[in-house]
């Protein structure tokens, strides 16, 4: 991903109003992003841990998406998948976010959900970067993994967008 913008960061968010962009806070070190290591740009906002942000680059520019979560119960056991990029966790290591539709669906309160790594970091866990503690059993390549992430989360977005 191509580094971007607070300004622009802000502007690309489809499914929030003006005063939940503006409470809104950056990811850490936000200007010491790993950028190239990113296909898109992911985080928990700090100030309140139940809330993510998703901004992909697509065709038409920046598309970002608000996100919820619940937050974390008692510890279970076992492993979860993230739908995006088909890791293995441990079970709390993966979340159910859901996402309020873009325009009239979501003013009506319609939402779409899928479980995504719990930090957001699924570039950097397909490349090796971040530390995986559930061994994977995908042999395909990182360069296919990287590819098939794109079309999940294309795939999402579009969902929120519809």
């Amino acid at each position: 991903m191509e580094p971007v913008s607070a300004e622009e960061i802000r502007g690309s968010f489809v499914n929030s109003s003006r005063s939940q962009i503006k409470a809104m806070t950056l990811p850490p070190k936000f200007t010491e992003l790993p950028w190239e290591s990113l296909d898109y740009l992911g985080w928990r906002d700090p100030k309140a841990p139940n809330r993510a942000y998703l901004v992909v680059r697509r065709d038409v520019g920046l598309t970002g998406i608000a996100l919820q979560t619940a937050a974390t119960g008692k510890p279970r056991r076992g492993t979860g998948l993230c739908d995006l990029c088909h890791t293995a966790h441990q079970v709390t290591d993966v979340a159910l976010f859901a996402a309020r539709r873009a325009g009239p669906a979501g003013r009506k309160g319609d939402t779409v959900g899928t479980y995504i790594c719990a930090d957001l970091a699924c570039s950097l866990y397909l490349r090796g970067l971040r530390e995986l503690e559930v061994p994977q059993g995908d042999t395909v390549a990182p360069e296919i993994r990287v590819e098939r992430l794109g079309t999940r989360l294309a795939t999402f977005v579009d969902r929120v967008l519809a």
